[in-house]
This record gives structure tokens, sequence and C-alpha cells, in this order.
């Protein structure tokens, strides 16, 4: 299969970016810089700088806190050892719409720098009192703010929280699980399940999920594996939980009145064992509830303190109302340094995962699978993309929604995950992540099996009866995978290789095609198979795309498979990535290329046979950068000087003021990301609009 190609910089894509940014203004940031999110004025970018910057946009983002009462880099007087000296405290927040001054002061943060944990290392979280030195700052700045509230110590995975007691003779710090949203007090164990719920930050749902990890892999001492599953059992409980009327919510970590105080009971033993209490027979709901998941003997083994630990955590999210993106996001990052397997299991990189599912933009009518699911990666971009979709027909703002609204798109999603959405995969610890993906997604439960696609229909596994009744081959309008590939884990199993074309030996024949010999070969790689089996698993007409490495598109050994592909199907595009989309995110140095194909009719497979020829265009790019570099250090555009471009970008700010979020729209300028895969999928619309698909 000859293949020019265009590269994403150019013709039609180029025109895509030019889009993007002929509409705005922009600037350029010298290198070491990054804008501080609250003055909008470059700062120094260091370790301790991104952790106060993630802390600021969580402040407006979730906590409704408008970066006109915040200030970084406040002076505060304060007393030590008898001597007074400023301070700077890293953001101070004011009373909404006062002047910043001291007297207006209701909460202070101070940020250190962020802590490094390596995929084999973890960090025991500290307490309070094992926390106490690096507290002090922090506690002598609340002190010397007469009329501050509240308190935060982070260094991006540790977070202290701290409510401030002033009586007539000292000032007590009072740890808390969580701050209050901008305009509200912390409620009692009265009001605590009734607590308002917030839409997660995608940056700060990531740290909550790594530290509920961390928790229990470092403090609890579990392996990792084990503390995965801890985490997702949770998972399941939290959404569960959502779900029912408030009055009836388990999932909530609140505060107890014990000697005359009011104490949250993530802090105290009998407060910890209060949500476990809750939390036990809330789980024993989910394993009936979901008894495709789970088997019935699953149990929560954390200790108190641990699991009071990742129900605070947990509890202030609203993971329904939560984007399908940063929740997939969050997930795949606990779920990639846990499952990572041994038989060419490499998870697909996000970016490279959100251009399929966009080109190959399958609709809320259409019967969607991938038959290589691994933990559900394409499955939920399916869904992101199509709560998108459902948001644009409204014209509904993301996160903007009404609880109607929410409810009506949830809904559309579960109908469309428990008619239309598909998956298997040979490991069965897999298939019970991709689950609890689709659930976390959807709030319903996929059509997902534990098969080896490549005997389907035959087989042993579990899941090929149930499959076999709802996910024939032949029956899917969009099949999109990575599969697992490599010649040092081939199909050597003749039971499986004589039901495929694509595993006999073939010989070239005089008009320059291919002829089947009906010998088998000895051994196939798993990847080569697996383009026969999405084939076959495709109505006529249906689409597909899938991930290959290179080889398969390019070396002279593999033109039979090429030239099976082209009788069989129609091109629809053909889309070359660089090496870091893998070594990255699954340390694989391989280059790969996404392939997009489209089932042949019947009529037209014969009419090829005899000899009828269509010419069509094909749609080739070439990606160059996407968006990160072989270190995973991400990437921005520069102007020819080499400095990073700073665009002009619109949000919309909803502050809450007196229980309601009010919304404004601003400016701020903000770097862009050098990547070119969102450019090409762009691209390819453009493309399609111009040139039809080819075929029935």
């Amino acid at each position: 299969m000859a293949r020019p190609k265009k590269t994403a910089k150019s013709e039609s894509a180029t025109a895509a970016e030019e889009n993007e940014t002929s509409t705005d203004e922009t600037s350029a940031i010298e290198d070491g810089k990054i804008l501080d999110y609250i003055t909008g004025k470059p700062v120094a970018e260091n370790d301790k700088e991104r952790v106060r910057q993630r802390i600021a946009r969580a402040l407006f983002h979730e906590y409704g806190i408008s970066v006109d009462d915040m200030e970084p880099d406040f002076k505060v007087k304060v007393e030590e050892s008898g001597r007074s000296s400023n301070k700077k405290i890293d953001i101070a927040i004011f009373e909404p719409g006062s002047n910043h001054t001291p007297e207006n002061v209701r909460r202070l943060v101070v940020c250190q720098k962020e802590l490094k944990v390596g995929d084999r290392g973890a960090y025991k979280i500290r307490d309070h009192e094992q926390a106490a030195k690096d507290l002090e700052l922090l506690k002598d700045a609340m002190a010397a703010c007469e009329n501050c509230k509240y308190g935060l110590w982070t260094n991006g995975l540790e977070f202290f929280f701290f409510q401030v007691k002033r009586t007539k003779f000292d000032v007590k710090f009072n740890p808390i699980g969580d701050w209050p949203l901008a305009d509200d007090s912390i409620g009692t164990r009265d009001v605590a399940s009734h607590a308002k719920l917030r839409r997660a930050d995608p940056e700060m749902l990531r740290t909550a999920f790594r530290r509920c990890h961390n928790f229990i892999h470092g403090n609890e001492g579990m392996p990792k594996d084990a503390a995965f599953w801890q985490f997702l059992y949770l998972i399941f409980a939290k959404m569960h939980d959502e779900r029912q009327p408030n009055d009836a919510r388990r999932f909530w970590a609140g505060r107890f009145e014990k000697n005359g105080q009011l104490i949250d009971e993530q802090f105290d033993p009998d407060g910890q064992k209060a949500i476990r209490k809750r939390i036990l027979p809330l789980f024993e709901e989910v394993k009936k509830k979901y008894s495709t998941v789970f088997r019935g003997n699953e149990e929560i083994t954390l200790s108190d303190r641990a699991l009071a630990f990742m129900v605070s955590e947990l509890a202030k999210y609203d993971l329904g109302r939560t984007d399908v993106d940063a929740k997939g996001a969050a997930y795949q990052e606990i779920v990639g340094t846990n499952l990572r397997g041994d038989r060419g299991q490499y998870f697909t990189p996000r970016g490279a995962i959100k251009l399929v599912v966009s080109m190959l933009d399958p609709k809320p009518n259409e019967r969607v699978l991938d038959p290589a699911c691994g933990t559900g990666g394409f499955l939920t971009a399916t869904l992101a993309h199509l709560a998108h979709k459902f948001q644009a027909e409204k014209g509904i703002e993301p996160g903007a929604e009404s609880t109607q609204e929410l409810n009506s798109i949830q809904d559309r999603l579960g109908e469309f995950v428990k008619k239309h959405l598909f998956g298997a995969d040979f490991d069965p610890f897999l298939v019970r992540a991709a689950q609890m993906n689709a659930v976390m997604a959807s709030n319903t439960e996929a059509h997902l099996f534990n098969i080896n696609s490549l005997e389907f229909p035959a087989g042993h596994l579990p899941g090929r009866a149930e499959a076999e009744k709802v996910a024939k081959l032949g029956t899917m309008d969009v099949v999109m995978t990575n599969p697992p590939f490599g010649s040092e884990i081939p199909i050597t199993d003749p039971n499986i290789l004589r039901n495929f074309n694509l595993a006999r030996i073939w010989e070239r024949t005089e008009d320059g095609g291919f002829r089947n010999t009906g010998r088998l070969q000895g051994r196939v790689a798993p990847e080569v198979l697996f383009i026969e089996r999405c084939v076959d698993w495709l109505k006529p007409g249906g689409r597909m795309g899938l991930v290959l490495p290179d080889g398969i598109l390019g070396n002279p050994g593999d033109e039979y498979i090429r030239w099976w592909i082209l009788r069989h199907n129609w091109v629809l595009a053909s889309i070359d990535l660089p090496v870091e989309v893998f070594i990255v995110e699954a340390n694989v140095n391989i280059l790969t290329s996404l392939l997009f194909l489209k089932k042949k009719t019947e009529q037209e497979l014969k009419a090829g046979d005899l000899g009828s020829t269509n010419e069509y265009p094909v749609f080739m790019a070439v990606a160059e950068k996407v968006g990160f570099d072989r270190r995973g250090n991400t990437l921005y555009k520069r102007s020819p000087d080499g400095e990073e471009i700073l665009k002009d970008i619109e949000e919309i700010e909803r502050i809450r003021v007196n229980g309601h979020f009010v919304e404004r729209r601003l400016r701020r300028k903000r770097k862009v990301v050098d990547d070119d895969l969102p450019l090409i999928a762009d691209a390819y619309q453009e493309f399609r609009k111009k040139n039809k698909e080819p075929g029935a």
C-alpha cells in the first residue's frame, strides 16, 4: 500500500491551526517562566511554583473563590522567638471585594515543592503531628491575621487543612478534612451527608486518586495491585452512593461532638469506626448490584484510618457531574502503574485514543466494540465524545448543566452503554478494571467479556457464551482497538491460526496480487490476526481504527497483508505517530501508525475481484509533535525566536455568591501545547467535507 504523506503542518491541517489562533491575540514568554494563574504575570517555573499554580486553579474551579480575592506572595508579619518579621505566604484569600490587607485575610495557603514518588516507591503520607515542623509557618501566619478562618499546607501530595479557633487566651488550629466552598461554613454531623458535592478540577482529581492509592500502598504497606483493587472498590461504592437520595447517602466523612468539641471523623478513632459502619453495608449493596463485576467474596480490608482517609478524600467530589475525560485521565493514571501486563498490553495514550474516536465519530445509534479493551480507554473516550455531542446539541457549556440537563445526558449515555457499547479482553483483571471505568463514566455497566477475541466464537473463557448472544461477528458499526503486538508474543496454536486467512502462506500471482496457498504459518504476530478479526466483527460498511506497528504498513515481507486489507476494505486514513507516543506512557520504543478502514460490502468485494477499480482519496498525515517529549515534559509552541507562545483564552468564571453560582467571562493568556493530534482530527473533518467516504 503506497502511502504518500502530508504532514500535520501542511494543507488542511495548517488551515485548522490558523483558524485556532487567528482570532486571538498571541504573545510570547521566555524559557523557564509560566504565567501566574492569579495575576497573569510571568513567574519562574519550578517544582514549588507548579504546586502553587495547581492550588490556585483549584481554589477557583473547585471552591468558587475569585482570583480577584487572591494574592500570591502576600506578606504577613509573624512572631518568631520574640521577634517579628515579614514572611511571604504563597496565597492569601480575602473577604470578597475587600482591600488586600491583613485584617481582611480569611484563608492562607503555604506550598512546598512537589514530592517525587517513583513508579515502584511510595511516600508515607504524614499526619499532622508528624508534619508539625513544616506547619509552623502556616500556623504563625494564621495567628497573625486576626480574622483568618482557614489554612492549608501542601506539597502537592500531602494536604493539611485547618480551621482557626480563637479564644481570649489562645489560638487553636483544628485539623479538618477539607475547606468549605467560597461562601460556606463547615457543617456538623447533621448536614454532612447533604454537603454540596463539587465538580472536580482535572488536576486535583488526579491528585486525589494518587493520594488515595499512595496512602494504601505507602501507609498500609499493601502491594500496589492489592491497593489498586481496594481503591476501585471504594470508587464503585462512591458512584453507587451518588445515585441515592440525599437522606440515604452514606459515603461521607462528617463531624461529631466529643468532649464538647466538634471533631472531624477522619481524625478520631471513634469517627473512623463510624465511617466504616456506613461504608461496609454500602459495599455489600455494590457487590449485589454489580454481580458481573464482583464475585461476592471481595472485602474492604483497609484499616479504619486508611478507609476514613479515602472516604474523606473522595466524598467531596460529584463524580457524576465531573467531566468524563477528567475521570478517565485520573483513572488511567492509577491503572497504568498497576495493571500493565507482559503480553503486549501497553495502554494506549489518551491523545491517540481521542484522535481515533474523533475521526471515527461514533453515533448514538451505532454499536461500538474494542476487542482488546484493556482498561477501557477507547470505550470511555467514546462516552466522552458522545457526552460532548449531547451538550453541543442542547447548547450547554460543560460544567454549567442544570440537574435536569445533567440527568438527561447521563440517561442518554446509560442507554448507549446498555445497548451499543462492547469490549473484550483476554485478561479477567483488565475486564473488571474496564467495567469499573465504564461505570465511573456512565453509571451503567457495559457489555464487557472475558474472552480471547482471536478464538471467538470458540474458546473456553467465561465470557464466550454471553458474547456470542449479543456481540456476534459481523454486527458492529465501529471497531477501535490497540491490539497486543510484537514478535515476542506470537500466536502458535493451530486451532486459532486455522480460522484466519492471514495466518496462511501467500504466494504472489502474475497479475501482481496474492494467492492463499491454504498452508498454515507456524507463528503469526497477534496484531496481524487482529486486523482480520476486527474486519470480521464489522458489518459491511462498518468503520474501524486500530494502532499498528509501522512494519505492517511498510515491510516488504508484509505486502500480502496490505493486499488483503485493500481487497476487503476501503482505506479511510493513515496517520504516522512519533515514538514519543508510546515511549512515555508505556516505556516502549516503537514507531506506530493509526490505520482507519471501512469494510466493503459483498457486492463491492466481488466487483473488485472482477477488475473494477475506483480511485478515491485517502487522508494521510504525520504527527510530529504530541504535546510532550521523550521524558514526558510538556512541549509548548514557540515563536521563530524560540520563545513559548501565549494565546488569549476566554474562560467562563463561576463564583459562589450567597449560595448561588454567578457567571462571568474573562480572558487570560495561556501557553499553547504543541500537539498535532487535535489538528489532524480537525483536518480530517475538513477533508471529509470535501471528499465523501468511499463505498456504500
